[in-house]
């Protein structure tokens, strides 16, 4: 049973953002349901391809799941609540310090987790590099006001 929560809150996920889409202000200019008609769709398709998850999932129920055992062993543990503890780290340092140094923490944090010390300058490299490319893509190439 445990293969069926997922499905289940997707389509829930899906029924609650179709009910809101549905309650939206109509446009008072053109055709009223103009600003409903992507959003619905969006809501109908999560809908749709979560009722085929649950089916697809409903016929392999009574299968044992490995990948949900593989979350207790080894490493894994460790680094689900690393990450975890960073995300937390970055969105309350993202505001304080702005993208680009909070992103450039949240990196190496991440990738000294992932990979190690002993390829410190990689890491640091690597964090460094795609946030300073993030942020100017961003804040400079495309006008975008990033914190």
């Amino acid at each position: 049973m445990l293969r069926l929560i997922t499905p289940i809150i997707f389509i829930i996920f899906g029924g609650i953002y179709l009910i809101l889409t549905f309650n939206m202000t109509r446009a008072k200019i053109g055709d009223p349901n103009a600003p409903l008609y992507f959003p619905a769709l969006i809501g109908i398709f999560l809908v749709i391809i979560s009722i085929v998850y649950f089916v697809q999932e409903w016929k392999q129920r009574k299968e044992t799941v490995e990948e949900v055992k593989q979350l207790f062993k080894g490493r894994t543990p460790f680094l689900i609540i690393a990450s975890l503890v960073l995300i937390f780290i970055y969105s309350f340092l993202f505001e304080r310090i702005g993208f680009l140094y909070s992103t450039i923490l949240f990196l190496t944090g991440l990738l000294f987790v992932v990979n190690g010390r002993k390829q410190w300058i990689k890491n640091i490299l690597i964090a460094v590099i795609f946030s300073f490319v993030a942020w100017y893509s961003f804040a400079e190439l495309l006008d975008v006001s990033l914190p």
